[in-house]
């Protein structure tokens, strides 16, 4: 087999990459400013590559990936012209994952990497014959902002979390900034987003700020202001919807330490909205995080508050269909 250079286009949906001289690490921030995104990268959950893909074109009929040794099982998926073919479980200490048998055609390969474990890229192989290039992907890029349930620990596999879903439906290039337990409204994050090419921009906040006590029902409005204030500094146009908490028996209507419940924060977030609406911000939407994932699908959480693998999938089509009646249709991809 012959190895394919680990260059920067390989690689969709990461913020930066790491680069040594025996690996690529996608990483969702800048990696060269990690120490701006305390504590450790967001808990850590910066360097956990959920919705990241490797892509190219190619008629090769096997594609091997190296990885620096595993250090528990993970999975990753093959996808062939859009396609699910195979996901691979990889165990703790193995360094390659094979895919075959993936036909001489020339298709369009994408290998989503775990969303759930660092993954240190040390090769690609293909056939030794094969012919391949680099993907430039021009479509509508979609980010998406918010806590575990946009994380999406508890999908199916890596392709099957409700944003790649969704955005395969939706034909939007994604970036997935899901940090389970960590979106707490940073600076830092807005800054990113805005500085980040961007189409579309979703924002899923509040059930990490109510269950960690992080906002009080004082400060929770501000920051959620200043947050989207930052981003409108470059990103004025952009179609940008507000998505509030989705059902949480426990936490709908107890206050937290700080006065803040799921009800208190889904009122304050519309406010919000209006409030930057009558000042002038034309392309703000808000989607009620119970329209989108409410009370009767609560047998789709196993433990009440992350929904499933067949809760993604409900997921990935009530966001489609919210957000084609909320936003814009000249954004949304014919």
């Amino acid at each position: 087999m012959k190895q394919i250079p680990l260059s920067e286009k390989l690689f969709h949906g990461a913020v930066s990459l790491e680069k040594t001289k025996e690996y690529v690490k996608p990483w969702r921030i800048p990696f060269d400013k990690k120490e701006f995104y305390p504590p450790k990268g967001i808990s850590g959950q910066a360097v956990l590559p959920a919705g990241v893909r490797i892509k190219i074109h190619s008629n090769t009929q096997s594609i091997k990936i190296g990885i620096v040794e595993a250090v528990e099982l993970m999975e990753m998926d093959c996808l062939i012209n859009g396609s699910l073919v195979k996901t691979a479980y990889i165990p703790a200490g193995k360094t390659m994952v094979s895919y075959d048998s993936l036909g001489g055609q020339s298709k369009l390969i994408e290998i989503y990497l775990s969303q759930k474990v660092p993954v240190p890229i040390s090769g690609i192989w293909i056939d030794e014959g094969a012919e391949w290039e680099l993907v430039e992907d021009s479509r509508l890029h979609w980010i998406t902002y918010g806590s575990s349930i946009t994380h999406c620990y508890y999908s199916d596999s890596p392709s099957q979390t409700w944003p790649a879903l969704a955005a395969k439906k939706m034909d939007f290039n994604l970036t997935c900034l899901g940090y389970s337990g960590n979106c707490h409204l940073e600076p830092m994050i807005a800054r990113m987003i805005r500085d980040l090419p961007a189409d579309f921009i979703s924002i899923c906040a509040g059930i990490n700020i109510v269950g960690g006590n992080t906002l009080s029902d004082r400060t929770f409005s501000p920051a959620l202001i200043g947050f989207i204030e930052t981003i409108r500094d470059v990103h004025k146009d952009v179609p940008l919807v507000i998505i509030s908490p989705i059902f949480h028996r426990e936490r709908e209507k107890v206050e937290n330490q700080v006065g803040l419940s799921l009800e208190k924060v889904r009122a304050e977030i519309v406010q919000v909205v209006d409030l930057l609406k009558r000042h002038g911000d034309q392309n703000i939407s808000y989607i009620d995080g119970l329209d989108l994932f409410g009370e009767e699908y609560e047998k789709y959480m196993p433990d009440g508050l992350h929904p499933n693998g067949a809760g993604d999938k409900i997921l990935a089509v009530r966001f489609q269909q919210l957000i084609e009646s909320h936003v814009p249709m000249k954004v949304i991809p014919s």
